[in-house]
């Protein structure tokens, strides 16, 4: 597009500053700063500015909180034959190449002191596997149960895995994978797409400019990835996530965070779950560890199903108890493990003008418009707008929740070494327990001490083990294959 073309359609949605330097800068700075704003939609920027600002407004004003209704959460939790009857639903999809997986990999391990993204990082196992290729391998290991269990011939369920970056993560994601092997997987079945960012806004709403010649940008929140299923995959392919899932006859995709160590990928009861209650979209939950952990919860906002974050819970609701069961009334922990079905993500496009994005206001490195030299702020000068994954369920009409067991199935990992909660450490303890848990369901006694990791190219979650009943394990070790176990004895 003409540089004359862009500068009218943004002097029209009251931008013109943005070129305020043109005329003082190179043409390699005049290049990349048209280019920029050409692939910028300026006019969706400055909508999504106004539904945030009257969004924050009315959230002085809110609608009412309330639980959720009886019947609306089921549990797997001591109800083995709706869970074995959810799984195999679950299976019989995922055997008949129905279901994908997506998965939310932008943020880096800043807080855990790495700058790579969070799933090239070692949480200290025995076998230092990272968080990717724990992730990659229970995919594997799930086709193979698909198979064996839905009589499928062997290498013939495949199960996509739509891994989402972000611009500072996505080269180093791709090059950890590809320097790996993609961890068994075939690489045609993992697909790399990139979260997108929109611009710093000034308190009034306009554009703010890192340098002279560069719009200052920032994620645009895990919601994100609604967008991002629309965007080509990369500027040499224009195919998409939401056209590649088409292709492919997936018709149920599983969402999840990466930085969860206990993550069932492609859950076959969830899915199964989902499928059986025909919902568009769902989300699995835990039960609250207690009435002050600061953990959003699933909640009824009016008449629609929304997340409701801790700090706008009062103390009195938060200690509100089910006068039947004795449980929090606000229990339902949100833990970003969400369904969807492909036709639901196809249809967000139709009501995200609705979404209303988050104001996060921050110091936002700038330039002097008068002087053009660099600001570095004191204090906050402006704002970035995000969206959660989450500000969807309001605007689904079949939403259905799952409650798990959190020491089976969450671990988040989120701080610093030696932290105390939710860090390296906790996270390899419960990945460790679990597995122990693995070997004495299947009749086995590990002795005290004794740490056994099982690789998920044995189990994916606790089945294939019967050949360990009435074993003791004495030693400490990691497991590869079934046969490994013997040398644990």
């Amino acid at each position: 597009m003409a540089i004359d073309n862009i500068r009218d359609r943004y002097q029209a949605a009251g931008h013109d500053h943005l070129f305020t330097f043109w005329s003082t800068l190179e043409e390699s700075e005049r290049k990349s700063l048209s280019r920029q704003l050409e692939n910028l939609d300026v006019n969706r920027v400055n909508r999504i500015y106004k539904k945030a600002i009257a969004s924050e407004k009315e959230a002085a004003d809110p609608e009412p909180i309330e639980p959720l209704p009886v019947g609306a959460c089921e549990s797997v939790v001591n109800d083995p034959a709706s869970e074995k009857r959810w799984r195999s639903e679950g299976l019989q999809a995922i055997a008949r190449g129905e279901v994908g997986v997506l998965l939310m990999a932008g943020g880096q391990g800043t807080r855990l002191g790495s700058s790579a993204p969070k799933g090239c990082y070692d949480i200290g196992l025995p076998s230092h596997k990272s968080l990717f290729q724990y992730q990659a391998e229970r995919i594997a290991r799930l086709q193979v149960v698909a198979e064996k269990e839905c009589n499928k011939p062997a290498g013939s369920v495949v199960m996509p895995w739509y891994v989402m970056t972000s611009g500072p993560t996505r080269r180093e994601t791709e090059a950890f994978f590809t320097k790996n092997n993609f961890f068994g997987l075939s690489s045609k079945n993992v697909v790399f797409f990139e979260q997108g960012t929109l611009p710093c806004l000034t308190a009034e709403g306009k554009i703010m400019l890192e340098s002279t010649s560069r719009v200052a940008v920032a994620p645009d929140g895990n919601g994100g990835l609604y967008a991002a299923t629309r965007a080509p995959l990369s500027e040499s392919n224009n195919s998409t996530v939401l056209s590649d899932l088409t292709d492919r006859g997936v018709l149920y995709v599983h969402a999840y965070c990466v930085d969860n160590c206990l993550v069932k990928v492609a859950d076959p009861v969830f899915l199964g779950y989902c499928i059986s209650k025909q919902a568009d979209c769902a989300a699995k939950v835990v039960p609250k560890a207690s009435p002050s952990e600061s953990v959003g919860v699933v909640a009824r906002r009016g008449e629609k199903f929304s997340v409701v974050e801790y700090s706008e819970i009062s103390k009195e609701q938060a200690e509100l108890r089910n006068s039947k069961t004795g449980e929090l009334a606000f229990n339902a922990a949100n833990i970003a493990n969400h369904f969807y079905t492909t036709s639901y993500l196809k249809s967000v496009e139709s009501f995200e003008d609705d979404l209303a994005f988050h104001i996060a206001r921050k110091k936002i490195p700038t330039v002097d418009l008068k002087t053009g030299e660099a600001v570095k702020p004191s204090k906050p000068n402006g704002m970035k707008l995000e969206l959660f994954v989450f500000d969807v369920f309001p605007f689904t009409k079949r939403f259905a929740v799952l409650e798990v067991a959190r020491n089976e199935e969450f671990s988040p990992l989120k701080n610093a070494p030696g932290t105390g909660a939710d860090d390296p450490e906790t996270s390899r303890r419960d990945l460790l327990a679990q597995h122990k848990r693995f070997l004495e369901k299947a009749g086995a006694q590990v002795k005290d001490g004794v740490e056994i990791e099982l690789s998920p190219c044995v189990s994916y979650a606790g089945e294939g083990l019967e050949f360990v009943k009435g074993k003791t394990f004495t030693r400490s070790g990691y497991v590869e294959n079934p046969e490994e176990l013997d040398a644990l004895l």
